[in-house]
């Protein structure tokens, strides 16, 4: 059977004149229909600039797709020509971007911009690509959609300019849909609110979820598959479950760790990841997370780790993983580095 989607060693640079950054570098997953794939990780671990690849929406200069491919339902994204990437974006494959504040046009009203991709892939006139808009900010619980289709964007709420992000991206109900922070500033009744609508919409049509968060909540509530980012590369890829109730990654274990828990004792502090994200620039030698990691050998300066899978379906990019012993609340603190 085709894959929907699947992204295979995925490299994407930024050429500047300070150096090249490695934004990503050897991403590889699988999305089938009706899957969520959740991508977390620290600011700068390339989980948008993944996204962006596979919209096609690098700038270039300075950026570029060195290596990978991005395979749609047996086809090459990369291959594609520009006007079979405008067919696909925003019609097979929607993005939900980061910033909703930021991401609506102010000066045109908002059912117009949700009716401007109906109108671009359907050939539908400017009536039906309004009242399919008016369809969809009702579908996304906007009160008065009929009304609120003629307002501009500034006259939306957070939460509402979010959903009319969501609406503008459902539009064409896409097979793939890429939300990137989708529940960012918003307050957390509403963030259950965007996250239920998403849950409802997948279940409707079908339609897989690429899920690009820092909240691990969120990804234990909506995720199939998880995909651990460090430094622009894959450091841990399994079932929810694998990563949540067995991680296999000590930056796995330091995202775990460093979350507030309400089944155990509330301590005076979290207990967070030492350290800094390195520069994308100068990324350290061997393992990325050794000059954080508490475990780090001297192997791991030496030697980068590759993503292998300790279990079926199950990989970590760690030396030690599957080593007796080196497992989550049982491994011993051992720095044999400085």
């Amino acid at each position: 059977m085709t894959r929907l989607l699947e992204v295979i060693d995925l490299q994407t640079h930024f050429f500047t004149r300070d150096g090249v950054v490695k934004a990503v570098d050897g991403v590889s997953f699988t999305l089938d229909k009706g899957e969520t794939l959740g991508v977390v990780g620290e600011s700068g671990s390339g989980k948008s600039v993944t996204a962006m690849s596979i919209m096609r929406l690098i700038p270039d200069p300075p950026g570029k797709v060195v290596g990978g491919d991005i395979i749609f339902k047996g086809d090459s994204v990369l291959e594609m020509t520009a006007q079979q990437v405008r067919s696909l974006r925003g019609n097979r494959i929607a993005m939900i971007f980061q910033d909703p504040m930021t991401s609506l046009n102010p000066v045109y009203r908002v059912g117009e911009q949700i009716g401007e991709s109906v109108r671009l892939h359907k050939n539908a006139s400017k009536q039906e690509a309004f009242e399919r808009a008016v369809e969809l900010l009702d579908l996304v619980g906007i009160p008065h959609p009929r009304e609120r289709a003629r307002d501009y964007p500034h006259q939306f709420s957070g939460g509402m300019r979010q959903r009319a992000m969501i609406a503008m991206a459902i539009a064409n109900q896409p097979k793939v849909l890429i939300a990137d922070e989708p529940t960012t500033a918003l307050d957390v009744t509403i963030q259950a609110q965007i996250l239920d609508l998403m849950n409802e919409l997948q279940d409707r049509t079908g339609t897989a979820i690429i899920m690009i968060t820092h909240d691990l909540g969120v990804i234990a509530d909506m995720a199939d598959k998880v995909l651990v980012m460090y430094a622009g590369r894959p450091v841990e890829y399994g079932s929810a479950a694998d990563v949540f109730y067995n991680p296999k990654h000590p930056y796995t274990w330091g995202l775990l760790d460093s979350l507030p828990r309400h089944d155990v004792a509330m301590k005076d502090t979290l207990n967070p990841i030492q350290g800094q994200p390195p520069s994308m620039i100068r990324v350290p030698e061997g393992c990325s997370f050794h000059p954080r990691c508490p475990y780090a050998r001297v192997k791991c300066i030496k030697e980068e780790p590759v993503l292998r899978h300790t279990e079926a379906e199950h990989g970590s990019a760690c030396h030690f993983a599957g080593d007796d012993g080196f497992v989550r609340g049982e491994a011993t603190a051992c720095r044999e580095v400085s």
